[in-house]
């Protein structure tokens, strides 16, 4: 059996098995080693030796960057890359890819499901069905036709141009807010405005924003007072655009009528969270990615972005270009 010639290292995942990157890998001659834990430590031991890192939802933090001596880059299993130090890769030299665009149909299929299940009011209706209310059960007092809503996205990006049509093909008006898309570049039948002006406008609203410094909390104690007493708020990019503490309040106190959260700020909530007794809030675990088709084009993708680097070939979504130039991997 031919030696591998490089080493890669997954640092945390949440499906069944790795087998299918793994194959991926090995015709490319890489072997994969998997982590048994994500802390700090562990990650950073584990690092010393490998080529490569693909990561999901544990922190790579500079101490396992520098630790990685060898790695040329950090692959990422999704969409997202705020959990890896971006400036101590570009310090080293580390590549950082990830996936953009794997998942835009299962995401915005499940904002249109919550969407669905709030609106119809799905969740209280099967739940007094089941103990013996049929007949007996209030009507939804908040169901409208969909028709007369206007949908409100935060962020007109890859998943946010994708649920356009959706929303579209149930009559919803739909309003954006995007600092980087001006309205000429916006899709047919979108209406570019401010966040404000979406948030007092829409009956239900999506955030799909990246997590930055500058977008941590932006859906907070404020804006949540903008929204109509009878808006839902959907967010299933990153917990941390919507401040939880605030968003509890609004909750409490009928400011909002309701969320569906697939993130949160601490995942898995803690078992104490109002979160979890609240009835207006819809809450699935962090899925909203999944379909057997989008997982497998997940793990594939994820592996052939390490290959093309080592390799000597630039990867397809190179997340940090302006290490172009200066980086372990030998790139044009």
């Amino acid at each position: 059996m031919t030696k591998p010639r490089f080493k890669a290292l997954t640092t945390d995942y949440t499906w069944p098995s790795v087998e299918p990157e793994r194959k991926v890998l090995a015709a490319a001659g890489v072997e994969l080693v998997v982590a048994p834990a994500s802390d700090e430590a562990t990650l950073a031991r584990m690092a010393e030796d490998v080529d490569a890192i693909l990561f999901c939802f544990a922190k790579v933090t500079p101490a396992v960057l520098r630790s990685a001596r060898k790695c040329v880059v950090a692959s990422r299993y999704g969409i997202g890359v705020d959990n890896i130090d971006r400036a101590t890769c570009n310090e080293l030299g580390i590549v950082v890819t990830n996936v953009p665009d794997y998942c835009m149909d299962e995401v915005t299929d499940h904002v249109m499901a919550m969407i669905l299940a709030f609106n119809r009011d799905l969740n209280r209706l099967d739940s007094a069905v089941r103990q013996g209310g049929w007949g007996k059960t209030p009507l939804p007092a908040h169901s409208r036709r969909l028709r007369n809503t206007a949908l409100g996205i935060v962020g007109m990006g890859r998943i946010g141009r994708a649920l356009v049509p959706k929303a579209s093909a149930f009559g919803m008006s739909i309003l954006s807010h995007d600092p980087y898309v001006t309205q000429e570049a916006a899709p047919s039948g979108v209406r570019m405005t401010t966040l404000d002006d979406l948030l007092k406008t829409s009956d239900f609203v999506t955030v799909h924003s990246p997590l930055t410094e500058q977008t941590r909390g932006l859906i907070g104690r404020r804006q949540l007072r903008l929204m109509k007493q009878t808006a839902f708020l959907v967010n299933a990019a990153r917990g941390p655009l919507v401040d939880e503490h605030a968003l509890v309040e609004a909750l409490q106190a009928g400011t909002i009528g309701g969320a569906g959260l697939d993130v949160l700020e601490t995942e898995p909530p803690r078992a104490r969270s109002p979160l979890l007794k609240l009835p207006n809030v819809i809450m699935t675990p962090h899925t909203a990615f999944y379909s057997q088709e989008s997982l497998l084009e997940l793990e594939t993708r994820t592996a052939r972005e390490v290959i093309r680097v080592l390799n000597g070939q630039r990867p397809e979504n190179w997340i940090n270009p302006e290490v172009s130039g200066r980086t372990r991997a030998k790139l044009p």
